[in-house]
């Protein structure tokens, strides 16, 4: 499956010329020409990696970076930008951003910058988020408050620990022991029955459907798959 790339930029031949150059290599892309439907493209489906000018109108590049790490998203992001002051690429990097090209600049560098987050994305591991956001769900870790359709939940201590663990380990298994281990801390007390118990408390509160839960997924004899 293609990697696919969201080009967020307002000037007409440059976004016919980089969909061209990206189409060519393989990769699946999608355009905004400007910063609300970008921001809108970014937050409605899964892309790898976002080519995101700074100057836009509607919403600058510097907000929709914000937003996009506000809602937890998974993307890597390479700014785009015809200033050459450091303060612009420092501002960008502190927001979120990955990696930065200046304007005007090499297809071939582009092209190597992209391969370079790509390869970056498959060989580490999703980054802790203080945000995150799934389906009809709101968390924001720092303040310790989460909603459903907007009504606020209430989650236990261990709750939100061991939700956390598993948000910022999504899309992967993790075994009993695991959690065990990260969550607990091996407390003499508890065994991999409490995490089954914590796992079923939060799909009752989380899912719509707890016994064919959406999110937090049975990995038979192994242990649980967060998956937003």
């Amino acid at each position: 499956m293609s990697s696919r790339i969201l080009l967020i930029e307002d000037e007409p031949g440059l976004v016919l010329t980089l969909s061209d150059l990206l189409a060519a290599e393989g990769y699946t892309v999608e355009t905004a020409m400007d910063g609300p439907r970008g921001l809108e493209k970014a937050k409605s489906a899964p892309f790898d990696v976002i080519i995101l000018d700074i100057m836009l109108p509607g919403k600058n590049g510097f907000d929709i970076c914000r937003e996009i790490r506000q809602e937890g998203l998974d993307v890597a992001i390479l700014m785009l930008t015809a200033k050459t002051q450091v303060m612009d690429r420092v501002v960008g990097l502190k927001l979120g951003a990955d990696d930065y090209l200046v304007k005007p600049f090499d297809s071939s560098e582009l092209l190597a910058r992209i391969e370079a987050l790509l390869r970056r994305l498959r060989r580490e591991n999703l980054t802790p988020v203080a945000r995150f956001v799934f389906g009809n769900i709101q968390i924001d870790f720092e303040k310790g408050e989460i909603t459903k359709d907007g009504a606020p939940l209430n989650l236990a201590g261990k709750e939100l620990q061991l939700l956390r663990y598993m948000v910022d380990h999504r899309g992967k298994v993790l075994t009993r022991e695991e959690l065990l281990e990260r969550v607990w801390e091996y407390q003499p007390s508890v065994t991999s029955r409490t995490v089954d118990v914590h796992i079923a408390w939060l799909r009752q509160k989380l899912e719509d459907n707890p016994q064919s839960p959406r999110y937090i997924h049975t990995v038979r004899g192994v242990g649980y798959k967060f998956t937003p």
